[in-house]
């Protein structure tokens, strides 16, 4: 695996252990459908959330939130719809969110964390 993709993995795994801490539930993890990926989705307080997480060692190509445009936006909502039509179950009746998470340091176990809930 290259280095990029374990540093990846590693700040979706811290990602996913502070959504815990916060009480969020993890429904489901790196899931995959025809138009992309998703990698969180979590419920809290009824809520669907899904979680698009980026991982940097440093600023120098920007924050990792800079990489979040319009279109990738657009594409985590139609991503959320594609996940709640495909788990009926879990998504029935439930508001849907989506939230990012920057994990932002050399060692994702000690970097600085950021969460912004409900990106519009």
């Amino acid at each position: 695996m290259a280095q990029k993709d374990v540093l990846g993995r590693s700040g979706e795994a811290r990602a996913a252990a502070y959504l815990r801490e916060c009480g969020y539930e993890i429904l489901d993890q790196n899931w995959r459908c025809r138009d992309g990926e998703i990698d969180i989705v979590a419920e809290r307080d009824g809520a669907l959330v899904i979680v698009e997480v980026k991982t940097r060692r440093g600023v120098g190509f920007g924050h990792p939130f800079d990489s979040i445009t319009a279109q990738k936006l657009t594409r985590l909502h139609r991503l959320a719809v594609a996940w709640a039509v495909a788990h009926p179950q879990q998504a029935r009746g439930r508001e849907l969110r989506v939230d990012a998470i920057s994990v932002l340091g050399a060692d994702p176990a000690h970097a600085v964390l950021e969460h912004i809930a409900g990106l519009q």
